[in-house]
């Protein structure tokens, strides 16, 4: 008995002692804690505006426009929100591998693949986001709109520029959804020391290695990124609700 207990004050002990370097780490201004940093930011940044390029146009044109097999492709885009992450990662590396259709452009193994494989999950979730958030704003303008003669095209800017605050937490939202990504990109990008180590590939590398400081102190640093992008959200759904009340 007396074993056991010194044996979990042990564990206690290592455990603080991880927690202390960890935030040692993250004060000091660690460079490879930076760099990984970094490149998850560069990485899910890019995807995420080259989702909210692809997404929001889709979703609003979606929105807009009324034709045979809507309800099935409204169905398709709610199914590709919930796209299994380690299946992506499969198709884009099938894809750009040597044997690939894609594979003479040398993608495999870079950032670039990283960013291709977020912007493939995140893209259906800015889409069928946006275009829940556009329709009911279309529904309300629709005779306004439809009074000013307005073109598809200008009625998509219109209800682009007059959703922007709402439309900005979805891309948060897909921010906050691949920065988080693991599975796919620990596929695609290799997790090489470097050139592809992200923060939640790192963690779950030097976390099997024992090296706990390292895998706290990137934790540290994703779940700030998380808070902040909640508070984010919440500080624009605020902001939004403000304008519309004036």
């Amino acid at each position: 008995m007396v074993s056991e207990i010194n044996a979990q004050w042990g564990n206690l002990q290592d455990i603080g002692e991880a927690l202390s370097l960890a935030f040692a780490l993250v004060f000091s201004g660690d460079a490879d804690l930076l760099e990984i940093v970094l490149l998850s930011l560069r990485v899910s940044l890019t995807a995420t505006a080259v989702a909210c390029l692809i997404g929001l146009p889709v979703g609003a044109l979606v929105a807009i426009s009324r034709f045979r097999g809507r309800s099935a492709v409204l169905i398709l885009m709610n199914a590709l929100m919930g796209l299994p992450p380690v299946v992506v990662g499969l198709l884009v590396y099938l894809h750009l591998s040597r044997s690939g259709p894609l594979g003479f452009l040398g993608l495999l193994y870079t950032p670039t693949a990283m960013i291709i494989a977020q912007t493939i999950l995140i893209a259906p979730i800015v889409a069928a986001l946006s275009r829940q958030v556009l329709e009911d704003l279309h529904a309300e303008y629709s005779e306004q709109f439809r009074s000013l003669c307005l073109t598809r095209m200008q009625t998509v800017q219109a209800l682009l520029w007059d959703a922007r605050y709402s439309l900005l937490t979805v891309g948060l939202a897909g921010f906050g959804r691949a920065v988080a990504e693991v599975g796919a990109v620990i596929i695609v990008g290799g997790n090489i020391d470097h050139l592809t180590r992200v923060m939640t590939t790192a963690i779950a590398l030097e976390t099997s290695k024992g090296d706990l400081a390292l895998a706290l102190a990137l934790g540290i640093v994703l779940l700030v990124i998380a808070l902040s992008v909640n508070a984010a959200v919440q500080s624009v759904r605020m902001t939004a609700a403000r304008q519309a009340y004036v």
